[in-house]
């Protein structure tokens, strides 16, 4: 009998797919000609340069449909010598009524115009820079990992110099970069970068793409990539050595000691390019005091919250040290643990980094390696043991775009401390993950083991997955699951909870209507199953999510799910956190289903809105939730939203009731392209905190910054009270040597 369903398709073929993968991408490509004349960026165009140069056009629509020509095309021409990348860029729209919400740099392309370039220049299908602009010339620069199969391999942290300039016509405008040969990496001699371009037109509502992309798959997929051919092989990249130096004053007050608080402090980043493909990056008492705050979330479960990396030295080429085994459950490595510590009250606190270094980069075109180093310091009053910090990786290219990585990671107290428990001597993980992504990411997948090395435990200490992806225009489908042991343990990563087997399948079924305000839309099923295999694998919890989820032509998207859900608790747990609650009973176990709704407007809109109600059991009680994100722009030059979270739980008597809030309110004004002024407000009635961070930045040359930060911070609990106040000022400029 033919095999002609997807999911036997699926279930057959996801075996072979860890050693075959097959090629359905299309290759276009142009020329990008030598020069030896002199560019100016002034967006006009005029060097004769420009008129010989080959156009790179014949845009596709990516959205609302992937099967036509784009009616607003962009036309691309390109140009090098040996120091720099010349790109003229016109891009054609109904008007010049175009929307851009800010002039802050690195904005996100949805819903505004702009127009974006990735450059694949080891044509490894996995890794790419990225460099975009829009009507004003705003600049957007990232590196993107993964292959572009997913949001989070976008890194916007990464930053380098190059120059960009811009003009409105009346149905055009017209954008002329300049790009140091040195803000890239690539082998030496080569004559071909694998390249991709997109732009959003929101007057005509287009989202399109140079290469034809299906809309199954992410409008920045690096499978779906053509060629940039250069007219003569690229040279030898002289890339110059980077000082960026900081100093930082900070005066400020403890309220609970009370202390009045002074500082001053001094330190730096180096960088330095080894070769054309690898970086070495050096960081001496690094400050981060500018980074913007944590937004806070509100936590009913028992577990830890993981919250993203923030500071610059850890993001830049994380994906080397940081996509290793389950993101969510299992992730041996996670950058947040290196510069926090815990004190005696067990209160996370920051913990002075001295010093470190990161090498990273390409060894050949199919060989990358990550090696970090970071030492921090001893802090004896709140028992806390200096410790050195590292990782080591290697990534070897398979087939066409997946990998195999192999890594040690490794956290030691540098000597022996009274306080020092025996068991928190050192931490070491070793491990190897594959990650499978075939030619057109049809299928996709992860597969991994680990293994952990602490004193005192033998066993009991590995952590394994499996996750294989299909991915069509009608249907997906995943098999997954994971294992975590009891004693497997890893000190620089984030592990939820350990000694669990999970299951995680799902299934997805995607309509594409004609005629219809609806763009697409799917039903999808996802079981989670959790056992506790030392407890003759026992059903600890499940959830069961079935979910209606659509995209309107006009941008907007709704769904609606429903959870069922199971609960068995081991120990008593309040999840309302209300200070002397009864705890519900533990060796229980709780079934509950809710339902939920979502809702997000069209972000090309002044005001846009997503909102989340949801209403359902919850343990032996109901809970109300209501999650909302308000959006207001007066563009260019202000932005505004008010994120609300609203939590109303009634547990049985006598198990507490709880209203939850969690209120932030964000303020950004861009007075122009180098001046921004962001203020971010904070209430959360769970921490019984309320907080303000306010940041002034002024970019006064490239890459170099003046930031005046002012926090503070209150508890809530009964009445009002300071609890820390504290002003920034911090300088750093970039130097090139």
């Amino acid at each position: 009998m033919l095999i002609d369903h997807p999911l036997k398709k699926f279930l057959i073929a996801s075996i072979g797919l860890l050693v075959f993968n097959t090629s359905f991408s299309q290759k276009k490509q142009f020329l990008v000609k030598y020069i030896t004349e002199e560019i100016t960026a002034d967006a006009v165009l005029n060097e004769s340069a420009w008129q010989s140069a080959v156009p790179a056009t014949d845009f596709y629509h990516y959205f609302p449909s992937d099967s036509s020509q784009a009616r607003q095309q962009a036309e691309i021409k390109m140009l090098y010598d040996d120091s720099n990348l010349y790109i003229g860029v016109k891009v054609n729209s109904p008007s010049n009524e175009f929307i851009i919400p800010s002039l802050r740099r690195d904005f996100r392309a949805s819903g505004n115009d702009n127009i974006t370039f990735l450059f694949d220049t080891f044509n490894d299908g996995t890794n790419a820079f990225i460099f975009g602009s829009n009507p004003y010339g705003v600049q957007r620069e990232f590196l993107l990992s993964g292959g572009g199969s997913d949001i989070r391999g976008f890194n916007g942290a990464w930053d380098t110099k190059w120059v960009v300039e811009s003009k409105i016509h009346d149905d055009h405008y017209i954008l002329e970069f300049i790009i140091p040969m040195s803000a890239f990496k690539y082998t030496e001699g080569t004559t071909k970068w694998g390249f991709n371009a997109y732009h959003f037109d929101t007057q005509d509502n287009e989202r399109n793409s140079w290469i034809n992309i299906p809309q199954n798959q992410f409008i920045f997929s690096l499978a779906y990539m053509g060629d940039m051919i250069f007219e003569k092989p690229l040279g030898k990249s002289k890339t110059p050595i980077s000082l960026i130096p900081y100093v930082n004053g900070l005066i400020g007050k403890d309220f609970e000691t009370p202390e009045s608080i002074s500082d001053f402090g001094f330190g730096g980043d180096a960088k330095m390019t080894i070769g054309n493909s690898l970086n070495l990056d050096v960081t001496f008492n690094p400050d981060f005091s500018q980074v913007e705050v944590d937004q806070q979330v509100t936590n009913l479960t028992r577990f830890e919250v993981g919250l993203p990396e923030r500071r610059q030295f850890f993001i830049e080429n994380s994906d080397l040290f940081s996509d290793f085994g389950n993101n969510r459950d299992a992730n041996p490595f996670f950058s947040r643990r290196i510069g926090i510590a815990k004190d005696v009250d067990d209160n996370s606190i920051q913990n002075d980094i001295i010093a470190g270094a990161r090498l990273s980069g390409k060894l050949n075109n199919n060989l990358r390696i990550g090696v970090l180093n970071m030492q921090t310091a001893e802090d004896a009053q709140n028992e806390i043991a200096s410790t050195n910090n590292a990782v080591f990786m290697l990534q070897q290219k398979m087939f066409s775009r997946s990998n195999l990585n192999i890594f040690l990671i490794n956290k030691q107290a540098t000597k022996d401390y009274d306080f020092l428990a025996d068991e928190d001597r050192y931490n070491r993980v070793i491990g190897i993950d594959y990650k499978l992504a075939s030619e057109d990411n049809t299928w996709s997948g992860k597969y991994y083991l680990h293994k952990s090395f602490s004193p005192d435990t033998d066993d009991k200490d590995i952590s394994f997955g499996a996750s294989t992806e299909y991915n069509s225009k009608y249907f997906r489908a995943r098999l997954s699951g994971l294992y975590i042991a009891d004693n497997f343990r890893s000190d620089l990563g984030f592990i939820r909870r350990t000694g669990i087997f999970k299951v995680n399948p799902q299934i997805e079924r995607i309509f594409w209507p004609k005629a219809s305000a609806f763009n697409q839309h799917s039903f999808s099923v996802i079981p989670i199953f959790i056992w506790t295999p030392e407890d003759d694998f026992r059903n600890s919890d499940y959830t069961i999510i079935t979910r209606w989820e659509s995209n309107f032509r006009n941008q907007a998207q709704i769904s609606a799910e429903m959870f069922n859900r199971y609960t068995y608790l081991f120990d008593p747990f309040d999840p309302t956190g209300t200070d002397g609650g009864i705890e519900l009973p533990g060796d229980q176990g709780y079934n509950y289903t809710n339902f939920e709704l979502r809702y997000q407007s069209d972000m090309r809109r002044q005001f846009s809105y997503r909102i989340n109600p949801s209403y359902g059991n919850f343990y032996n009680g109901t809970r109300f939730a209501l999650n909302a994100q308000l959006n207001w722009r007066l563009q260019p030059y202000f932005t505004a939203s008010m994120q609300l979270n609203y939590n109303n739980i009634k547990l049985a008597d006598p198990y507490p009731k709880a209203s939850i809030w969690l209120i932030g309110p964000r303020f950004d004004v861009t007075f122009s392209k180098s001046i921004f002024w962001a203020t971010f407000v904070q209430y959360n009635s769970q921490n019984d905190n309320f907080s303000v961070n306010t940041r002034l930045q002024w970019r006064f040359a490239p890459l170099s910054d003046l930031f005046v930060v002012y926090n503070d911070n209150y508890l809530t609990e009964g009445a009002i009270v300071p609890r820390f106040r504290t002003l920034n000022v911090k300088l750093t400029y970039w130097l090139n040597l």
